[in-house]
């Protein structure tokens, strides 16, 4: 049967989802970073964005976990380049990018929030894509 031109080896669905996690995490650490420059920084701000890295990236690590063995647990050797995620993570992600950009654009969250929040969420973010990207080169290696 001839593959389609959208299908791609299972694995490689890991390190699409890291380079969009990534890209992801970084432009909200992005965020989180322009609001702590425009913030007077008390010493604890930074400590949040340490909880909240840790309480998202925790999250994020299992989530992570899943995607990759579902991904691989795949029949198929080819699946499409979009199912790097399954229905349920895609409605998650728009209704949180959603959600963040319209909280922020209506301004119901000040700098301060933004500012330990978006930071710590970010990195969380960003060390997730970093997790499937190594699961990318293990099952790579494996190969």
């Amino acid at each position: 049967m001839k593959r389609k031109f959208y299908e791609v080896p299972k694995h490689v669905l890991m390190i699409i989802a890291g380079i969009i996690w990534m890209i992801a995490g970084f432009n909200v650490v992005r965020l989180g970073i322009i609001s702590y420059m425009l913030i007077e920084i008390k010493w604890y701000l930074p400590v949040l964005s340490v909880v909240i890295f840790t309480l998202f990236g925790l999250m994020f690590f299992k989530m992570t976990q899943k995607h990759c063995k579902r991904i691989m647990n795949y029949e198929e050797a080819y699946r499409p380049f979009w199912n790097f995620f399954d229905i349920k993570s895609y409605i998650i992600m728009a209704v949180m990018m959603g959600g963040g950009i319209g909280l922020r654009a209506a301004g119901i969250f000040p700098d301060v929030f933004v500012a330990f929040f978006y930071s710590g969420l970010g990195c969380a973010l960003f060390l997730a894509g970093v997790c499937f990207v190594i699961m990318f080169f293990k099952k790579s290696r494996a190969k």
